[in-house]
């Protein structure tokens, strides 16, 4: 979409403020972010979380890495669709936070999924395992949302799993670029991996718990 023949690069002009609200890389943010410098346009890599829910009500919270400059021209608009945004540092930082931060998502639904199989196999209902947590030290606020939707089975894409692995994945190869080993990471890789291969449809990331029930 921006190298290409016809990509948007190309068409910037001088002056204008590219912001990339897509999860990927903190190392194509910053290329990004050098190849828009070579044209005198301004960058920021701003990640969002909130899911659809949060888009339709103006909810987003932005991470955002560039310049406070480049952030404070743009804040009208990202006010338009978000009610916080955070700049966390030079560009590649909305990434690497963003990244950090859906592991820990993918981390949460994936023991929630592994609990859930546990009540579930000694006959006890899902649903008390998740009014005793959320009343608890355990509590979750993603799984108010996910929650319902691995009782029901009903996997209706919000966040798509596909998105999920993707994302997982980009913070595994960070963790590999920064010599980091990530056990729980690394499992969490390979257990939404193979929900993804295996599914023929296009589920939310809360399918995940598919991996459990075929077992």
């Amino acid at each position: 979409m921006l190298w290409g023949a016809d990509g948007a690069l190309a068409g910037l002009r001088k002056g204008t403020v590219l912001v990339d609200s897509s999860t990927i890389s903190p190392d194509l943010a910053r290329r990004t972010a050098a190849a828009c410098a070579e044209r005198g346009v301004e960058y920021l890599d701003a990640p969002v979380t909130g899911g659809t829910w949060g888009a339709e009500k103006g909810e987003l919270v932005f991470m955002v890495g560039g310049e406070a400059a480049t952030l404070a021209r743009v804040e009208p608009l990202i006010g338009a669709m978000g009610k916080r945004w955070f700049l966390l540092g030079p560009n590649g930082a909305g990434q690497t936070i963003k990244l950090a931060m859906n592991l820990v998502l993918a981390l949460e639904v994936q023991a929630f999924a592994e609990a859930l199989a546990i009540v579930k196999s000694a006959g006890l209902a899902g649903e008390r395992l998740v009014e005793v947590m959320q009343s608890s030290m355990g509590r979750a606020p993603v799984l108010d949302v996910k929650a319902p939707v691995m009782l029901s089975g009903d996997y209706k894409a919000s966040f798509p799993l596909r998105l999920m692995y993707k994302d997982v994945a980009l913070a595994m190869d960070l963790a590999r670029e920064l010599k980091l080993t990530l056990p729980a990471g690394a499992a969490a890789r390979d257990t939404y991996g193979a929900v993804r291969s295996a599914s023929k449809d296009d589920p939310d990331y809360a399918a995940v718990a598919r991996f459990w029930e075929k077992r």
